[in-house]
């Protein structure tokens, strides 16, 4: 008895007999099958809020804008309701980026304006971390497709076009600063610029962890209510700073750095 109330005490779960392969394999897939419909849910919620938003939905309804209609519909603040429309802009930009070509809009065999043609497995967080960046995105994608569908060494199958718009968005999401198109003359200045960039960089990267535990959605508020605050305290980073990464991680603009890290 003391045993099982110190494992309880302790968060241990009580010992279970061991799977076998099959029941391992068959969580697995149930398991696969949740995490898709998450994705999915992703792109069916962008579709709506795009067709809503479009049809100015909030009128008949008597609400003033889309972020009163929002608030009194669905109790969320006017942050929230805007980061919806910049994952519905994201999503319907990757879309544009792989019907563009008529050789390749073939290869979905969806209605073009349905949810499911929308559904590359991309989450929130990484639409709204490009949504500033549609047109860098939708570029990358679009030579990458054209590349593969002129060099027939690959079949452009639904499997490709969406490892190749899940790639698109992770390497712009993760790509450093762009380079100054012609360096500095001056020694000095320029390597001023080259300390300003890998300190760009390595903002980029706790802002992607401030991101871990507090998803885009928050505002900066409720971030550091809920978690930064705590977060930023443990790893001796001012809270001002890890906002300003957390910003900076979702915008990639290094003007949400100025005044705090930069």
């Amino acid at each position: 008895m003391g045993e099982q109330h110190e494992d309880q005490e302790h968060g241990a779960e009580p010992a279970r007999p061991p799977l076998s392969e099959a029941r391992a394999r068959e969580m697995t897939a149930g398991l696969r099958e949740a995490m898709e419909d998450v994705r999915r849910s992703v792109a069916v919620l962008a579709a709506r809020v795009r067709d809503a938003h479009a049809a100015r939905v909030w009128l008949p309804l008597g609400h003033s804008s889309w972020e009163s209609y929002c608030a009194a519909e669905f109790g969320i603040s006017r942050a929230q309701a805007y980061r919806l429309l910049d994952v519905a802009r994201a999503l319907a930009a990757i879309h544009d980026a792989v019907t563009a070509d008529p050789d390749l809009s073939r290869t979905r065999d969806t209605d073009p304006g349905s949810a499911a043609a929308l559904d590359y497995g991309l989450s929130q967080r990484a639409l709204i971390a490009v949504s500033g960046r549609t047109d860098t995105v939708a570029e990358l994608i679009t030579r990458r497709l054209a590349a593969i569908a002129h060099s027939g060494l690959q079949a452009l199958d639904e499997a490709t076009v969406r490892a190749v718009v899940r790639q698109a968005v992770r390497d712009v999401r993760t790509a450093p600063p762009p380079a100054p198109a012609e360096p500095p003359a001056d020694p000095t200045v320029a390597a001023l610029r080259r300390v300003v960039d890998d300190l760009a960089a390595s903002t980029h990267a706790i802002g992607e962890l401030m991101l871990e535990v507090a998803p885009a959605y928050l505002s900066d508020a409720e971030a550091a209510n809920r978690a930064l605050a705590l977060l930023c305290d443990q790893i001796g980073e001012p809270l001002e700073h890890g906002l300003a990464a957390r910003r900076y991680a979702m915008s990639g603009d290094h003007r949400a750095l100025h005044g705090t890290v930069l």
